[in-house]
């Protein structure tokens, strides 16, 4: 190197290795300022592009908020109007809050009253409270005591379905019991009739054939004169001496009839229509009720069962002649016996 170096001073000034190392230089220096311009190039394309998005985004904001410009100058004419609305609103209320004032002004003197008749309700509803309590006690009881009821019923519809079947037995039978007795108490009447028959026939035996004494359906009568003097019932002799007869009768009866046939003799007292004017009958109602009285007795004292005789007055009430002649109130003055069931 240092031999070409001398040879080269030796040939003459040789400039060119400068120039490459000039040339070279500036090559670096120019791959150096293109690197340097791609890498600013790429930070500014990268700046640029961002700005752009940016730019995009501003100018949609700028939309967005000229339209919410737009609305908000719409909303400011409508919120004028409300304003307006508003203001007059309020003057209407300060001036209802005035007349309220005066109102309240005017009751606040009625306040104690109002606060004292507020505890007095509050005291009341306490206590309805306390009655509602005891209220709601009392339902549950009656709901339970209701339940129990509701099972008492089914038992009892259960127990009337069988008393309903046993029900239309017992009917069955009952109507067979009452056919079974209608026959009985027909037989028992036919009977009864027959001894009355016989009974009645022994009596006209007995008494023969007197205008006084006969017999009218299912009855002997007896005109009051054979027994009693006018307005008495004291028996008279010939009317015990025909009593005397009708007891042999009523004896010899009461051995025939079986006892189950439940026969009386009912002895019927009657008097004419014409009031009494007596010391000891107030009425024709004591008299005929006398009458029937004092021949039961006297059978009685014959011998003649009680439990068979019935004593009845009728007073005028039952006349055989309507009529008003003296022979009327005759046939009406009268004793009738009547052999019957009790």
């Amino acid at each position: 190197m240092a031999l070409a170096r001398a040879r080269r001073g030796e040939s003459g000034f040789n400039f060119w290795p400068g120039f490459v190392d000039a040339l070279s230089t500036l090559v670096l220096s120019i791959v150096f300022l293109l690197s340097v311009f791609l890498v600013v190039q790429f930070f500014l394309s990268q700046q640029v592009t961002g700005k752009d998005k940016a730019l995009a985004e501003l100018n949609a904001k700028i939309a967005q908020l000229n339209d919410m410009l737009s609305m908000e100058k719409l909303g400011t004419v409508s919120l004028d109007d409300q304003i307006s609305q508003l203001r007059a609103g309020l003057a209407s209320a300060e001036a209802e809050r005035d007349r309220v004032k005066g109102l309240y002004e005017g009751l606040a003197s009625a306040g104690n009253d109002a606060a004292g008749r507020a505890t007095e309700l509050n005291k009341a509803l306490d206590s309805e409270k306390q009655v509602s309590a005891r209220a709601m006690a009392q339902i549950e009881v009656l709901n339970q005591q209701i339940s129990a009821l509701r099972r008492q019923l089914a038992a009892l519809e259960e127990a009337l379905e069988v008393s309903e079947k046993h029900d239309k037995e017992s009917q069955n039978r009952i109507a067979d019991l009452g056919q079974r007795l209608n026959v009985a108490l027909a037989q028992r009447v036919q009977e009864l009739s027959r001894y009355r028959s016989e009974f009645f026939g022994r009596l006209r035996t007995i008494l023969g054939n007197r205008p006084d004494i006969r017999i009218v359906g299912d009855r002997f009568v007896f005109q009051s004169e054979v027994f009693f003097d006018t307005g008495q019932a004291a028996l008279l002799p010939e009317g015990r001496a025909e009593l005397d007869k009708v007891a042999g009768a009523l004896l010899d009866l009461d051995k025939q009839i079986p006892s189950e046939i439940p026969w009386v003799l009912r002895v019927d007292g009657h008097t004419d229509a014409r009031p009494i004017n007596s010391p000891i009958f107030k009425s024709n109602w004591e008299l005929s009720s006398a009458r029937s009285i004092s021949v039961v007795q006297y059978l009685i004292s014959l011998g003649v069962p009680a439990q068979r005789l019935v004593a009845a007055g009728f007073a005028e009430y039952q006349p055989l002649d309507p009529g008003t002649t003296e022979d009327a109130y005759r046939r009406n003055r009268r004793i009738e016996l009547k052999l019957t069931e009790k």
